[in-house]
């Protein structure tokens, strides 16, 4: 089962919260997820276990205090498939957008002709 844990402090290690999730058995996998270009974690991340260990810990830990914060544990939803963004320049798509210019993609004045 996968779990969805948001609202988790900004300081808070994936050591803790497979500490945490593993009084409830054995965890595959814990995982903040972070920002690509800061580092920074995102507050939210997943736990992977099996589903009836997972169901308890659902259970046990929405609501419960990690490191200051009040957590939400949830089961994951699949990732719903989005749709590309469009760097087409004749639509204006992407950054800067329409004819107004800058960033990427920003129509026909100027921005990038990749």
């Amino acid at each position: 089962m996968n779990i969805f844990v948001s609202n988790i402090n900004y300081s808070t290690r994936e050591e803790s919260l497979h500490d945490l999730f593993s009084e409830f058995g054995e965890v595959s996998s814990a995982k903040i997820i972070t920002d690509r270009e800061t580092g920074r974690s995102r507050g939210f991340g997943f736990v992977e276990m099996s589903d009836e260990d997972g169901k308890n810990a659902i259970e046990s830990l929405n609501g419960k205090e990690l490191d200051g914060k009040e957590l939400n544990v949830s089961e994951a939803k699949p990732r719903e498939d989005k749709p590309r963004r469009s760097f087409d320049n004749n639509r204006g798509g992407g950054y800067g957008g329409g004819n107004r210019g800058g960033g990427y993609g920003g129509g026909n004045r100027g921005g990038s002709n990749w």
